[in-house]
């Protein structure tokens, strides 16, 4: 029968390795959250550099120091929308839906369901195109720059549009 004070040890040790493994797992995930950290960072400094544009609203998260944008680029992340944020903050694709749903091609402000916008934005009637349209107009919807006024079809709410 093994003695109190050898069950201690035994018990003690595999505490011990137990606080080595979390120890390391906490340095790894320290490690990984200083790379986004320092990722965001960035990115925020590249999009503040001067690109030989007019000036925009600066984007501001919440909680964190505003980074004045000169000119999204594509692929850029759809900010949500809040009074005075320009359209010219968007990346090029999502201005041009922003444009054909505010009256750009002609058809003043009028909702559209994602055929009609692609056809409006040009592209192929092709069911792979329609759907990159209707993700981006989705996307737009839920960030606050659309209206969805029913599933699939949108519209540009009264002072988001146009001027990009």
């Amino acid at each position: 029968m093994p003695s109190v004070m050898g069950l201690l040890e035994e018990r003690e040790r595999a505490a011990r390795q137990r606080v080595e493994v979390l120890q390391a797992e906490l340095r790894e995930a320290e490690a990984v959250w200083k790379r986004f950290v320092i990722a965001r960072e960035t990115v925020g400094e590249v999009l503040a550099e001067p690109r030989g544009c007019e000036d925009v609203a600066p984007v501001v998260v919440a909680g964190e120091r505003p980074v004045q944008v000169r000119q999204a680029v594509p692929g850029s992340v759809v900010p949500h929308w809040e009074e005075g944020l320009a359209p010219a903050v968007l990346a090029p694709d999502y201005q041009r839906i922003m444009d054909v749903l505010a009256g750009g091609n002609g058809m003043r402000g009028e909702a559209m369901d994602c055929r009609q916008l692609a056809a409006a934005l040009g592209l192929e009637p092709f069911p792979a195109k329609v759907e990159g349209v209707r993700s981006k107009a989705k996307r737009l919807a839920a960030r606050g720059w659309l209206a969805e006024e029913r599933p699939g079809l949108f519209s540009v709410p009264v002072g988001r549009g146009g001027g990009s």
